[in-house]
């Protein structure tokens, strides 16, 4: 087999400057692909979530139950690392999944339970109608976000969950101020 000739380095003179073009030895490497046979995976990706859209719904209300289950688990048996760990799981899965899903309001909710979660110095001493209100506000975005209007009161609900909880963990940790910081920080979940 023959060797091809390598390529020669171009320099062309300026009066200033020289130009030095190298030769692209992957050029050759390079498959071209007529136009007809270009191939778009935004689009296959988009037909593919709209192919799973029907299920979103279903999906949400297994997560919310998730949640729920979590929660009930913490009322009968109180904190403890395992009931801790699967209620901030929940949560954060909602926070996660929920505006893929078409549930924006369900996230922001999730993401604020979320945030007790880890900030708290002390899960016990968080009021259980605090925690009992994100559990509630996820399961009515879930269950009812098919009606009109929902969308609005839902983000209404998750902006003053978020609110109280922010005024809960503020004091609660005011002897922490490296703690405060990342407690006072704005919401990374998307806005409706």
């Amino acid at each position: 087999m023959a060797k091809e000739k390598p390529a020669t380095i171009e320099v062309k003179s300026f009066g200033t400057h020289h130009v030095i073009t190298q030769p692209n030895p992957l050029r050759k490497m390079l498959l071209r692909v007529p136009d007809s046979d270009l191939d778009d995976p935004v689009a296959r990706a988009e037909k593919a979530l709209a192919g799973l859209s029907g299920e979103f719904k279903q999906w949400m209300t297994i997560e919310a139950d998730r949640l729920s289950a979590a929660h009930a688990a913490i009322k009968r048996d109180g904190f403890s690392d395992r009931t801790r760990e699967e209620l901030f799981r929940a949560a954060h899965d909602i926070k996660g999944d929920a505006a893929t899903f078409g549930y924006p309001s369900a996230a922001a909710a999730a993401e604020s339970l979320c945030r007790i979660i880890e900030h708290a110095p002390d899960l016990d001493a968080v009021p259980a109608e605090l925690i009992a209100h994100h559990i509630d506000a996820v399961q009515a975005i879930v269950r009812e976000r098919t009606k009109l209007d929902t969308a609005v009161v839902a983000g209404v609900l998750s902006k003053q969950l978020r609110g109280i909880a922010d005024e809960f963990l503020t004091h609660a940790n005011r002897d922490r101020p490296k703690h405060l910081e990342a407690i006072l920080a704005p919401s990374i979940v998307p806005n409706e």
